[in-house]
């Protein structure tokens, strides 16, 4: 098995909506409103209207949980899910949540990705897994996403 670079991704988001406790965790959800991709065999746009509806779990711990849609740079609309966890020391975790920029290197941020779509061009990405290592910002996640093969 070997990893080939798919694309980086950077995915604008809305403020966080907090929905408070449940017995699940804490459950936000963060509205993605835009940003692009680029890559060795991807490239495009991240469509506004999709979400990241995550669970904050009491060690601090998130499970991540995304769908959005992605248009091509050729005009091709793909389906993307992601799910995966972030995690870090208290401090580091508290620096995330106020908005502050911090290494991706001191928190564990890493993410799984399918795709769906009925374009023939992009049917390889149906029968393709990704992985991902990610980072957070005040207004965005940006990541490099890699391929299975």
């Amino acid at each position: 098995m070997n990893l080939e670079p798919l694309a980086t991704f950077q995915v604008d988001l809305d403020p966080i909506l907090d929905l408070g406790d449940s017995h699940w965790g804490r459950r936000r959800v963060i509205n993605i409103i835009g940003g692009a991709f680029d890559g060795p065999r991807l490239s495009g746009s991240v469509l506004p209207g999709g979400a990241d509806w995550q669970i904050v779990h009491a060690d601090g711990t998130i499970s991540v949980d995304t769908r959005y849609t992605l248009r091509t740079h050729d005009d091709a609309l793909l389906y993307i899910s992601t799910s995966g966890v972030r995690h870090g020391t208290p401090g580091v975790l508290a620096r995330l949540a106020r908005g502050e920029e911090v290494d991706p290197s001191e928190y564990y941020f890493r993410l799984f990705c399918r795709f769906e779509t009925g374009d023939e061009r992009y049917l390889w990405l149906n029968r393709t897994l990704a992985v991902a290592s990610a980072a957070r910002t005040a207004a965005a996640v940006r990541y490099d996403a890699y391929t299975l093969t």
